[in-house]
């Protein structure tokens, strides 16, 4: 008889692996045993009969709702850092933004969006553009900000990051389109920086994102490649010009206060020179008035005094004397300086121009005098013997 015919009390097919004849267990058994255990678990008695017979108790659906209950509101609870806001949405729909501390609400019903509103985000560009005097500039730029309104940035725009760098370039555009490439090159930079932060900010709040601009840096302005050499060279002669202007001004202020000085001294010597020359004059004219006097009162004396007073003046300033002697043909020479040590007895002390007393000017010319006088006789003893 094959494995699989019929055979037994019960006409059940054999076991092929040589078991009991006996097919599989009872569900209906299985599940009255299950049932059994759970009451003897919660207090039953196993196998009871009454209206509750194959079910599990009320209270055991009761205890198990119960912990569910406890550790959904459990998970409701959490805490908010200062520096963090809470957006809330409920069912989907916005609910309350939440401020610091310690927070519920009901988990699956409510979405909670955590914002952290004081750190300080950066994002950086660089672009290609076109300048106000049609040249090409290269310009990176760096945006510092921070979110100003949770809100707004969670529910208003749908990546409000992204809308903010299209904002930067855009506003970089503009401000550099209106501006020349020397300021963008060089000086300009701190001008365009808070142009670009304005009217970014109202880009940035027309759109409704909720971001706030901190700062904006140009951080590079350069010329395209292409062209870098021919800038550098204008870049290196405008350096050459400011240094050359520096070096002028320095010039300027060593020798603009020295030919002040000296102007200033050439103005004080002149005006001392005026003051001299003006007492010189008044002192002259007193005396001129003094001898005016005296001449009146006395002619002779006063004509001899005056011409003895010039002709030492003479004497003193110089050593030679030129005589024309009446008669001759010839005219005479007098050392002075030889004849004035044998007058006065050989002594060389006393022959120095300014050291001629009155009484030795006076034998210096009567000796010159003499001499006149010897010359005139010899001569017209010369013409007498011819």
């Amino acid at each position: 008889m094959a494995w699989n015919e019929p055979g037994g009390d019960n006409n059940r097919p054999r076991d092929p692996w040589g078991g009991n004849d006996q097919g599989p267990p009872d569900l209906d058994e299985a599940l009255k045993k299950i049932n059994d255990r759970l009451r003897g678990l919660f207090g039953g008695k196993p196998g009871g009969g009454g209206g509750g017979g194959g079910s599990i108790p009320r209270a055991v659906f009761g205890v198990i709702g119960g912990a569910l209950l406890v550790v959904w509101a459990v998970m409701g609870f959490y805490q908010l850092d200062e520096q963090e806001r809470a957006v809330v949405l409920r069912f989907g729909k916005y609910h309350a933004t939440l401020q610091p501390g310690l927070q519920w609400n009901p988990p699956i019903i409510d979405q909670v969006i955590t914002v952290n509103t004081t750190k300080v985000r950066s994002a950086g560009f660089r672009e290609v553009m076109l300048t106000k005097d049609e040249n090409i500039v290269e310009v990176s730029m760096s945006v510092q900000y921070i979110i100003d309104d949770p809100e707004k940035f969670i529910l208003e725009v749908r990546d409000p990051e992204i809308s903010l760098q299209h904002a930067a370039q855009s506003a970089l555009r503009h401000v550099v389109g209106d501006t020349t490439m020397d300021l963008v090159l060089t000086e300009g930079r701190a001008a365009i920086a808070g142009e670009v932060t304005q009217r970014l900010q109202n880009y940035l709040n027309s759109y409704g994102t909720g971001i706030l601009v901190s700062k904006v840096n140009i951080d590079e302005g350069k010329p395209p490649s292409q062209v870098q050499g021919a800038f550098d060279d204008v870049i290196k002669a405008r350096e050459d010009e400011e240094r050359v202007k520096n070096e002028a001004q320095s010039y300027s202020n060593g020798i603009v206060p020295e030919a002040r000085g000296r102007a200033q001294r050439v103005l004080e010597e002149a005006s001392a020179y005026r003051d001299q020359v003006i007492a010189l004059a008044e002192g002259e004219a007193e005396r001129f008035t003094q001898l005016l006097t005296e001449y009146r009162k006395a002619p002779e004396v006063t004509r001899e005094r005056l011409y003895l007073d010039a002709v030492q003046t003479v004497f003193a300033n110089t050593n030679k004397v030129l005589v024309d002697v009446e008669g001759g043909n010839n005219v005479m020479y007098l050392p002075l300086d030889k004849l004035a040590p044998r007058t006065m007895g050989g002594s060389e002390g006393s022959s120095g121009r300014s050291g001629i007393s009155d009484r030795q000017m006076r034998e210096l010319t009567d000796a010159v005098a003499e001499q006149l006088r010897r010359e005139a006789e010899n001569a017209s003893s010369r013409r007498g013997g011819r």
